[in-house]
């Protein structure tokens, strides 16, 4: 576990708006990504993450644009994700402010890319972005772990074995593991700390953990349960929850945190 441990808010971006729903559905507009992103980094953020949600070719460039505009005024490390199928892609989204791109269903599609990502910009660069879901007992045969990736939100389960390709994507090169809980995610349940425990005893690299804040008492659960980071949208963007306020709550559990200000 690192020293210091991050609170990331996201951002799910489609056609330049931020949207939020349950379980990846009934998407609604939560605010514009740069200024949410500005609001996160005056709290306190210790990185912000953009998931482009959409991601066709005509938005692209609306990805493109924010995230320039977001690194000419939010000075804390940006992630972002989505629709990123080349290292021509990685270069692009580099070149316009991004320290961190995440990967998902084109390593899925084709895991050399994420070879081909590490050994062209470092592994520090790569985050493999996985939306986890437990998969019913028919399928637990299959699938060892009990959890499965998915792709489309959550909608399509693959026939990878989450723990296996985590663990395979680590030895690609990846050099962190954004994992979401696509059971989780929106619920304001909580974090899914089996999924966590078991994706930190596996890891050699940083695990984010998504999916699930519901409360500032959520987050000291997932970092005990091994998470480097947590990372949550619907709370922030509702005004439900500050950064400042799951810091205050990670310290009263005994978490290490970077201080807002600081």
């Amino acid at each position: 576990m690192s020293l210091v441990c991050r609170v990331i808010p996201c951002l799910d971006v489609a056609a330049g708006r931020v949207v939020k729903g349950v379980n990846f559905q009934n998407l609604r507009d939560m605010g514009d990504p740069v200024e949410l992103a500005r609001e996160y980094f005056r709290q306190g953020a210790d990185e912000i993450t953009f998931l482009d949600v959409t991601a066709t070719v005509d938005e692209r460039a609306t990805t493109y644009d924010v995230v320039r505009r977001t690194a000419e005024e939010v000075f804390i490390p940006l992630t972002v994700g989505g629709g990123v199928r080349s290292t021509d892609d990685v270069a692009r989204l580099l070149a316009v402010g991004a320290d961190k791109i995440g990967v998902n269903s084109a390593a899925i599609a084709r895991p050399a890319l994420l070879d081909e990502i590490a050994d062209r910009f470092g592994a520090q660069v790569l985050v493999l972005s996985l939306d986890v879901k437990r998969v019913s007992a028919e399928r637990s045969d299959r699938v060892p772990s009990g959890f499965v990736v998915t792709t489309h939100g959550g909608r399509t389960e693959t026939e990878l074995d989450a723990l296996a390709w985590a663990r395979e994507a680590i030895e690609r090169g990846a050099g962190e593991l954004l994992v979401n809980s696509i059971d989780a995610d929106g619920t304001k349940q909580g974090f899914d700390l089996e999924l966590v425990a078991l994706m930190r005893e596996l890891s050699s690299v940083p695990v984010i953990a998504s999916g699930g804040a519901g409360s500032a008492e959520d987050f000291g659960p997932a970092i005990h349960a091994g998470a480097n980071a947590v990372l949550a949208a619907s709370v922030f963007h509702s005004g439900q929850l500050t950064v400042g306020d799951v810091k205050a709550a990670m310290v009263a559990d005994g978490i290490a945190v970077r201080e807002v200000g600081s």
